[in-house]
């Protein structure tokens, strides 16, 4: 079984490939993926839906980690993640705490200032 922090490593690398399939295996099937400023999602096929909504849409993706501290089963990232969209790239600075059960994500949250990424895909 992997550690925590090569499975968030993997996981934020997959983000290129763009393939929400790809994307949902790395996830428990009770996983909760809560970007912060917006409601919570649970499990797979509330995942699914928010997955979808920014990886296929995407022209490309990149999750840049800056920095990356795990302690036991938690993985915290301080990240930019990158996104073209309609030939624009938004930038996001994100922090973002995982926690890993049994090698798969039990849980995400991104911190994150809504307002810029509206700003930019305006």
């Amino acid at each position: 079984m992997r550690d925590p922090e090569t499975v968030v490593r993997e996981f934020c690398a997959a983000w290129s490939r763009r393939n929400v399939d790809e994307l949902l295996a790395y996830f428990t099937a009770d996983a909760v993926y809560h970007n912060i400023p917006v409601t919570p999602v649970t499990g797979h096929d509330g995942i699914r839906e928010l997955l979808n909504m920014f990886a296929p849409t995407a022209e490309a993706a990149e999750f840049e980690i800056l920095n990356l501290v795990s302690r036991g089963n938690l993985v915290f990232t301080e990240r930019v993640d990158r996104f073209t969209m309609n030939g624009r790239t938004v930038a996001l600075p994100v922090a973002g705490v995982f926690e890993i059960r049994d090698g798969k994500i039990a849980a995400w949250r991104d911190y994150f200032d809504f307002a810029t990424w509206q700003r930019q895909v305006a």
